[in-house]
């Protein structure tokens, strides 16, 4: 086969795959997540949805969330299962997705149907993904500094 050329033996996917969680002894597992708006509109930087975001997220029972950055049309955050027996990481997004919509009627539509989900795999990977994403909105014009950029936080510390 060509470089560049596609590879008609891979699966035509118009939606990520959302693998199972791997544990692996005595490493945590934490998923990298990023969920987007319904055709990208720049609808959730305001306290509003911060807060509804922050307040679901602390009530969950299944997983819990560390640090994130909500952006105007999309959020990256970085979670964690609270136990070992857990929901599929998709699932718990659908239960918020769904939750907030609830609360913000307003807004509708909110968000795109799926998200993307990462497992990290070294320590390191957690650290250099999260300076990158506390950059978004400077990068964006948004911010002067990453501090200065009001929708983001730490909710849980989820240690490597």
């Amino acid at each position: 086969m060509k470089s560049g050329a596609p590879d008609n033996n891979l699966p035509n996917r118009k939606h990520p795959a959302h693998h199972p969680t791997v544990e692996r002894h005595n490493q945590p597992v934490i998923i990298h997540l990023t969920v987007c708006t319904d055709q990208r509109r720049p609808i959730l930087a305001s306290e509003q949805v911060h807060a509804a975001l922050t307040d679901v997220w602390k009530s969950s029972n299944h997983w819990k969330v560390g640090r994130y950055v909500i952006m105007p049309d999309h959020i990256h955050l970085f979670c964690s299962p609270v136990g070992k027996e857990h929901e599929n990481v998709a699932k718990w997004v659908t239960y918020w997705k769904r939750s907030i919509s609830r609360s913000l009627p307003e807004l509708q539509p909110i968000w795109q149907r799926d998200c993307w989900d990462t497992q990290l795999r070294q320590h390191e990977s957690y650290t250099e993904k999260w300076h990158y994403i506390r950059n978004n909105p400077v990068r964006k014009g948004l911010a002067a500094q990453p501090d200065d950029w009001p929708f983001q936080g730490e909710l849980n510390v989820l240690m490597w």
